[in-house]
């Protein structure tokens, strides 16, 4: 394939933290291809900058000659990775081409942990049936990478927040519950750092390899809530023991598991810092954006 005249990225589910990396490759005058499945949503990646292209891809060949690194942020579909299913033979025959790949998983993948320290190195034993499919999906994109040589890299994202994701409008209108359950933890990572995260890989690639993305403070999710409320100003919303909440399978599904996942390796290997250490930060900024 002929050098392409700047460095193209395909993003295949171009959600929440794909569209943030975007945001900065956009401003470095890289060219970025984005797929969506609602063609209602065609005009606002166009408007962000980005190129439009409706899943599932009509002519995934022309989309793969167009770009020399890829972004699979697309969730397993029935237990199946929705990308592989379709592109897999694609893939492996545009491995040559593609300078880089990066398939976005979970530390949902380590399961139940007790509140104990792991790092990359640790077992996967998943708990839900989400977990348990995104470790096929990590299985299947190593095992394409082992086939053809397609540059994979694995990011074990913990849980999500930035803006529009916080939990600043719970607590404004006082529907915020402190869940408490003694011995939950777990580890967040604010969706600047998952972008900073992503352009260090880019910057020195290291195929084959995956890393745990979270910040530096693995903490209990009340606490977070009583910081957004001191940043507000607010009282802290009211407590509740765990089986007292009445949750939803889903929300229950969420406190099933307690751990804290080690950044260390992201740190060493790639040179990456947080800009947002611990929660803390990372709430004053999306406050401090909102204002």
């Amino acid at each position: 394939m002929p050098a392409l005249s700047r460095p193209t990225l395909l993003s295949l589910g171009h959600g929440y933290s794909a569209r943030r990396l975007a945001r900065d490759l956009l401003s470095e005058g890289w060219r970025i291809l984005a797929t969506t499945r609602d063609p209602g949503k065609m005009d606002a990646i166009a408007a962000s900058g980005a190129e439009p292209l409706l899943w599932p891809l009509e002519t995934p060949e022309a989309a793969l000659a167009e770009a020399d690194h890829l972004l699979a942020s697309a969730a397993p579909a029935q237990g199946d990775d929705p990308v592989l299913a379709r592109l897999a033979p694609q893939l492996a025959e545009a491995a040559p081409d593609l300078r880089w790949v990066g398939y976005l998983s979970t530390t949902g993948v380590y399961g139940d942990r007790g509140g104990a320290w792991i790092d990359e190195t640790a077992e996967r034993r998943p708990a839900t049936a989400r977990g348990a499919a995104r470790v096929a999906a990590e299985d299947a994109w190593l095992a394409l990478h082992a086939r053809s040589g397609l540059p994979v890299h694995l990011f074990r994202l913990a849980g999500i927040y930035g803006p529009g994701r916080g939990p600043f409008a719970k607590v404004r209108a006082k529907s915020a519950r402190r869940i408490v359950k003694p011995g939950q933890v777990f580890s967040r990572i604010h969706v600047d750092d998952i972008a900073g995260a992503l352009r260090a890989s880019l910057a020195a690639p290291r195929p084959g390899r995956a890393w745990n993305v979270n910040d530096d403070l693995p903490a209990p999710p009340q606490d977070v809530l009583a910081e957004a409320a001191r940043l507000l100003d607010l009282p802290p919303p009211p407590e509740i023991a765990y089986e007292d909440a009445d949750l939803s399978p889903m929300a229950a599904s969420f406190y099933s598991e307690s751990k804290r996942t080690s950044n260390r390796r992201l740190k060493t290997e790639l040179g990456w810092r947080p800009q947002h250490p611990t929660y803390r930060e990372g709430l004053r900024a999306i406050l401090d954006a909102e204002r």
